[in-house]
């Protein structure tokens, strides 16, 4: 009964703007959750699988004519053809490391004791760029490798989801930045 209603009015948006952002977050978060799932675990990392082709990060199969069938080569065989083993192993620890901290990162967004302040938002923000960064990297190593023999016609969905991975990482860096930022412009609009 204390407080005007025009300023009852303002505390009640900004607790709704809290939520949506929190709530927008999360979403982000199980979306990334989900693709990355799909792309390394359903789809075992083949970011190219074709009838005549499956490429990805623990195998490498091309279509031998004279056996009528995919022939999976070897390590020998990769860097007879100019493929690095040690190049592919890191590509491979880049992408899958980067499953590792997606559910600490939820159950953080989860467990915020006070989803407003700007320090946890912060950190929000910086553990999506540091995934955003190793997962781009492990990508760009394995493109590399193995351009020769993808043309980009060949990604399946293992590729595509990896790459929707990489737009919510994006976007959940863009929520946190924005909710900083009206975060510092509500303080600086409130009194107390």
């Amino acid at each position: 009964k204390g407080v005007p209603r025009p300023h009852r009015m303002g505390l009640l948006q900004q607790r709704c703007n809290e939520n949506l952002f929190s709530v927008l977050t999360l979403l982000e978060m199980v979306g990334t959750t989900a693709l990355m799932t799909y792309a390394l675990l359903y789809e075992v990392g083949n970011l190219v699988n074709l009838p005549d082709k499956r490429i990805g990060f623990y195998n490498f199969c091309l279509w031998n004519d004279s056996a009528r069938e995919l022939q999976c080569l070897d390590s020998n065989h990769l860097q007879a053809m100019g493929i690095s083993p040690h190049g592919m192993a890191l590509a491979t620890v880049c992408v899958y490391a980067c499953l590792v901290p997606i559910p600490f990162h939820i159950l953080y967004l989860l467990f915020m004791n006070c989803p407003w302040q700007r320090g946890k938002w912060k950190w929000i923000g910086i553990i999506a760029f540091t995934e955003m960064i190793i997962l781009s990297g492990g990508l760009a190593i394995f493109l590399f490798q193995t351009s020769w023999w993808i043309h980009p016609s060949d990604f399946t969905g293992g590729f595509w989801a990896l790459l929707g991975t990489l737009a919510l990482l994006l976007l959940q860096i863009l929520t946190a930045t924005v909710y900083l930022r009206w975060g510092y412009s509500q303080k600086s609009k409130c009194p107390l």
